[in-house]
């Protein structure tokens, strides 16, 4: 079967990342974090973010994510979040795990976002010694519908997390997808909007394996060097996952990444959306398309030799997904094929 377009995942590693491992790959180096380019990357996310940041890292998604959760959420706290959010529905209850027991309060919205004026609605409890405890709020940036939150939408959420004594975590899979569709600065879409903490994906837009669970208040890290221990992602050779997010963000190879997986999205979005029988679910603000197919399309799909997932449709959408080595012929011969048909 063909992958492609099933997944920002199934790509491989850009020529950047791959010669900055194998430059790492020379001589010795210190051990668990204790590295040049370990160094090197806590500076350059500084500098990047326009404040000094620290910086864990992590080999997935769902470690990275739960890590930064189980520093801002007690044992008996409430974490906010969208019900189609990745912590939510794809990581196996791993926030629940690492937390200890903290409670998901998954939010229903037509677009993939949480609504400032519903968040208020719904915290509830606060010192009430028999229910869990508003603690933070999750965010998607871009969100797992494909759709970007904007700035005011990030700084309501904030105000209304500050207002309860809350946190506000960033889950950023796809932070650079969004950082470019917006055209804003990284320090604009996170702190300066009331972020605490974000999880930075590298893997999804040109990396090998490479997340980064990136605190905005120093004082907010406290134990989190013994949790990023425990959950066994402080690896002896950290350089190797250092050195591929030292080379993704240097010379804006991440953005250029992210803009070309944008613009193909965006192509394949239209073109998709040209076919009479063929819905957008989303409007399509990232790398990543969603679309109402009737059955026979997805039958026809699959048996052209495409991977059409499944579990993607619940009902709802199927899921395209575009990388930053998505060529154009991959969707003008995808569109063709589909024309073929009608």
């Amino acid at each position: 079967m063909n992958a492609l377009f099933a997944s920002d995942n199934v790509t491989s590693a850009c020529p950047e990342v791959m010669e900055a491992v194998i430059a790492a790959n020379s001589g010795i180096a210190g051990s668990y974090g204790d590295d040049e380019w370990s160094l090197a990357l806590k500076n350059r996310l500084s500098e990047i973010f326009e404040t000094e940041v620290e910086v864990f890292l992590a080999v997935t998604g769902t470690a990275s994510n739960a890590l930064a959760l189980s520093a801002l959420a007690p044992v008996f706290g409430k974490i906010y979040c969208h019900e189609l959010s990745h912590i939510n529905t794809d990581e196996c209850g791993a926030p629940e795990l690492f937390t200890g027991g903290a409670k998901l309060i998954p939010m229903r919205s037509s677009n993939g976002r949480i609504d400032a004026s519903d968040l208020a609605e719904i915290i509830r409890g606060s010192g009430n010694v028999h229910v869990t405890q508003p603690s933070v709020v999750s965010v998607t940036m871009s969100c797992e519908t494909g759709t970007i939150y904007q700035l005011e939408e990030i700084k309501a959420i904030s105000k209304i997390a500050r207002d309860n004594k809350m946190s506000v975590h960033m889950d950023g899979a796809r932070f650079a997808n969004a950082l470019v569709s917006l055209d804003v600065s990284p320090a604009e879409m996170t702190w300066k909007s009331g972020v605490d903490v974000l999880t930075l994906g590298g893997t999804k837009n040109g990396c090998l394996a490479a997340e980064a669970v990136i605190f905005f208040k120093p004082e907010m890290v406290g134990n989190f060097p013994f949790l990023h221990k425990r959950s066994g992602q402080l690896l002896s050779k950290m350089r190797f996952i250092s050195s591929q997010l030292e080379a993704y963000l240097t010379d804006d190879v991440w953005l250029r990444n992210a803009r070309h997986a944008n613009a193909m999205a965006k192509i394949l979005s239209e073109g998709l959306d040209s076919f009479s029988n063929i819905k957008l679910a989303y409007p399509t603000q990232s790398n990543e398309v969603f679309v109402h197919l009737p059955r026979d399309v997805i039958d026809y799909l699959n048996n052209s030799g495409y991977d059409i997932n499944e579990e993607e449709l619940d009902g709802k959408a199927v899921r395209f997904v575009t990388a930053w080595n998505t060529e154009l012929k991959d969707i003008t011969d995808l569109l063709e094929s589909l024309a073929q048909k009608y």
